[in-house]
């Protein structure tokens, strides 16, 4: 006995691969306390930082359309709203591939490429816009390069959740959303790229995609000096097909449309709105905002679902969305800025605390199989990214076609009625399977 205690507290066993763990038992409680929760945390502040980055290399078109105009580019609005668009598009196509590249390849093996990724569209950006006669189907391409930094999440999420136990995923995982989520908020915040690109005399909008350089290398290096690979990790196909084949999958992928895609589909799409509607308004002392409260409140989210159960709280978010969407078009009538912009607040808080929920309801539903509920989650954070592309395709649609965003914002109640009856009639309905599991 006392020998085997003794290898317990010896550190994880190297690999004869460099950067590799070959035993890792977060499980084992001396394991743990003695050497595991150290080389996890090590883990977990270096993949934070990638994945941060990633959001926002990911959202930095948000801010750069605002100012390509008066750059010297001419797009309409609703092209500026496709640049904003296609990087979520490309982001949520990539994290599939991207969730089954930690165990393909090593979680400190795939968090060096993808922090080494963000450089080309960094790069990209910087020579895109430092010429007004550039096309726009040559800017909407360099655009979608951003959606590299979309797929970190998958990826870093993935990684993560192998290195805790089961006690302390939720804790992990939440803060490693919360930290990629954040960078929205650093992106658009006034001292940040607008500041830089501001910076001196003119207008210097190639300095937003290199500003990014310097720190997607510096998250290489970390990773590559810091992280580990585990060899424990293991891509479980059978899970994953066995997932896909759940009608929960995609209900649950549908809700996660409405509360994440709405998350980040506003948070890329709020910067333009607001010069849009009220051109008047110093959009970079607002924008962030909502961004940050919406990242702030997600821990909320799960804390309540615990309390009453994630459906009751998903339901109630999409009641409140609901309710925000028509604040604002009741703003926009009115032309106040002080309404428009305190009815998103309430947007960015109901699908922030809805993000939790979501995701909380998730390993309930799949309490039978924990690996079945960790590849759900794949799927699910994948497709509900789409929402991102979505919302601000509505509103450029809206703008072309009524010359007005109204419209857009009316098709959002109508999908955030729908989704409070999917949720109601395969969570909460008294008869439903999963409401007498509670949800």
């Amino acid at each position: 006995m006392a020998s085997t205690v003794a290898d317990r507290q010896r550190p994880p066993r190297q690999s004869p691969r460099p950067g590799w763990i070959d035993d890792w038992d977060p499980e084992d409680p001396e394991f743990w306390e003695t050497t595991g929760r150290r080389v996890a945390r090590r883990n977990l502040v270096f993949s934070i930082l990638a994945e941060h980055l990633g959001f926002s290399v990911w959202v930095l078109w948000s801010i750069v359309a605002v100012h390509l105009n008066d750059a010297g580019f001419a797009f309409t609005e609703s092209q500026l709203f496709w640049l904003v668009a296609v990087p979520n598009l490309v982001g949520a196509t990539l994290r599939l591939p991207y969730t089954f590249a930690v165990p393909r390849f090593g979680g400190r093996n795939w968090t060096i490429v993808s922090a080494l990724l963000l450089v080309l569209p960094c790069l990209g950006l910087a020579w895109a816009v430092s010429d007004p006669s550039t096309s726009f189907g040559t800017m909407l391409l360099v655009a979608s390069l951003a959606g590299v930094g979309g797929g970190n999440f998958a990826s870093s999420m993935t990684n993560i959740s192998w290195f805790f136990p089961e006690r302390e995923k939720g804790w992990a995982l939440g803060l490693n959303a919360a930290g990629g989520n954040i960078g929205v908020a650093v992106v658009q915040a006034p001292f940040v790229v607008s500041a830089v690109v501001t910076a001196g005399a003119g207008l210097h909008l190639a300095r937003a995609g290199l500003m990014w350089v310097p720190l997607a290398l510096l998250a290489a290096f970390c990773a590559w000096r810091y992280m580990d690979n585990l060899s424990v990790a293991r891509t479980d196909v059978a899970s994953s097909a066995a997932a896909a084949r759940r009608p929960h999958t995609w209900v649950m992928s549908l809700l996660y449309i409405g509360t994440f895609g709405s998350f980040i589909g506003y948070a890329a799409a709020f910067p333009l709105l607001i010069k849009g509607q009220f051109p008047d308004v110093d959009m970079t002392a607002y924008a962030f905002v909502g961004a940050l409260v919406g990242s702030l409140v997600r821990p909320l989210g799960g804390r309540l679902s615990d309390r009453i159960g994630g459906a009751r709280v998903t339901a109630v978010s999409f009641v409140a969305m609901g309710l925000g969407v028509l604040g604002v078009v009741g703003a926009l009538r009115l032309g106040s800025f002080a309404a428009f912009f305190g009815c998103f607040l309430v947007l960015f808080v109901a699908s922030g605390v809805g993000n939790g929920s979501t995701y909380r309801m998730i390993p309930a539903i799949f309490r039978h199989s924990k690996q079945e509920a960790a590849a759900a989650i794949g799927i699910i954070s994948a497709v509900g990214a789409y929402g991102g592309f979505l919302v601000p395709r509505t509103y450029g649609w809206s703008t072309e076609a009524y010359g007005s965003i109204v419209p857009a914002l009316f098709a959002y109640v109508g999908l955030y009625a729908v989704l409070l009856v999917v949720t109601w009639a395969c969570y909460l309905r008294p008869r439903a399977v999963m409401a007498r599991a509670a949800v």
